[in-house]
């Protein structure tokens, strides 16, 4: 029987309601989710782990998320790993989020089952 492979993600959000919600749903997904609240340790944790998603917030306490998603993007170790930016930025963030190379853009409020379709399109 083969086995199935454990599906991982980081989350990374300031705010620990936004951040809460998002794991919960992906635990009940069957994701193992590590949460981060700043953008301090990303890199690392992203290279050690290798998720199969990033869920991005933009404004970080620390730092932007734009410039987190481009040095995922641009770094050989984590270049693959889809991004997506989930922020309360609307309309010319978008571009500025595709500009750093995410790979899908969802706005705060969300509806959970847009994020669940979300991550099981980039994740799969």
């Amino acid at each position: 029987m083969a086995q199935e492979k454990v599906r991982k993600a980081l989350v990374v959000d300031d705010d620990p309601n936004i951040r809460d919600i998002i794991m919960m749903v992906l635990d009940m997904e069957g994701y193992v989710v590590t949460g981060l609240d700043n953008g301090h340790q990303v890199m690392q944790i992203a290279k050690l782990e290798h998720p199969d998603i990033v869920l991005l917030d933009v404004m970080l306490g620390d730092a932007d998320g734009r410039d987190i998603c481009r040095a995922l993007k641009t770094d050989p170790a984590t270049e693959a790993i889809p991004v997506l930016i989930v922020s309360a930025t609307h309309g010319t963030a978008d571009l500025k989020t595709s500009s750093c190379g995410a790979n899908d853009h969802l706005a705060k409020p969300f509806d959970i089952r847009e994020l669940i379709a979300r991550v099981k399109k980039l994740a799969a």
